[in-house]
């Protein structure tokens, strides 16, 4: 009876999860999205996924192994988003603050 509700509970936040990803998916913008949060949540769905193998629990397992799918491939693209955006901040500055030539 446990693994019922488990999996009802499982199912039901991993579902609620998949709006966000598919949308983040589809179009690649992160802008809404802060790369300290996901990386934070992130390494706790990747947590509660070895607790759900130590206790061989299927719908935590189940649960956390897909949404933790889902959550690298968007905490990839928002640190990829971040990276761009410094390294094109940069490039800007050194421009501006190259010396003009006579």
């Amino acid at each position: 009876m446990s693994d019922i509700f488990g999996f009802v509970g499982a199912f039901l936040t991993t579902l609620s999860f998949v709006p966000q990803a598919w949308l983040v998916l589809r179009t690649g913008k992160t802008e809404g999205i802060s790369l300290a949060m996901y990386s934070l949540f992130t390494i706790g769905v990747a947590a509660w996924l070895v607790y759900g193998l130590i206790e061989q629990a299927p719908p935590i397992i189940a649960a956390n192994a897909i949404t933790l799918t889902l959550a690298t491939l968007i905490l990839f693209l928002k640190a990829r988003a971040v990276l761009q955006a410094r390294s094109s901040t940069q490039g800007a500055a050194a421009e501006t603050s190259a010396p003009i030539a006579s």
